[in-house]
């Protein structure tokens, strides 16, 4: 059975210094950069192909899909032949 009146001091808590955490805190800032510029750099490519890939089916050089046909190509030339 352990003593109840013989008091045990855990051992004192290690501070870091200025210098430690600061360190600490350019390191965070610094891997949070990186990651959200890896992400942006993700969702900007996929925003440009999807952008790139839309515009290509609106002046017809990529066929339709699921039988939606977005060209307006054919439709600006006969108003323009027809004006």
């Amino acid at each position: 059975m352990p003593n109840r009146f013989l008091k045990i001091n855990p051992p004192p808590p290690e501070y870091i210094t200025k210098r430690e955490c600061e360190r600490l805190i350019d390191d965070a800032i610094r891997q949070h950069n990186r990651n959200a510029s890896i992400i942006s750099v993700a969702l900007g490519t996929v925003f440009f192909a999807l952008f790139a890939e839309g515009f290509f089916r609106v002046i017809g050089m990529i066929p339709p899909f699921m039988g939606i046909d977005v060209n307006i190509l054919k439709e600006v030339i006969e108003k323009v032949q027809s004006a």
